[in-house]
């Protein structure tokens, strides 16, 4: 059975016709990419969890590129 998508801001259901020609994928409609846009820069939304969960590779990465100073920047 194919399922429907539903557009994440208005949840209007999106054919599948209707999806392999949009270029607001997976949104609706222009509007509704323009308001999930505008509300990351809002900050309505947030990744709260750290992309990767290791902090040695980061620190490791950091000590590699010289991002650890002294002077507080």
């Amino acid at each position: 059975m194919i399922q429907l998508m539903t557009c994440p801001i208005c949840n209007k259901a999106v054919s599948a016709v209707e999806a392999a020609r949009s270029e607001t994928l997976p949104f609706c409609s222009r509007r509704c990419q323009q308001i999930d846009f505008f509300r990351w820069t809002d900050g309505r939304y947030a990744i709260e969890t750290p992309l990767d969960e290791r902090p040695e590779i980061l620190e490791q990465l950091a000590e590699q590129e010289g991002e650890f100073d002294d002077d507080g920047d």
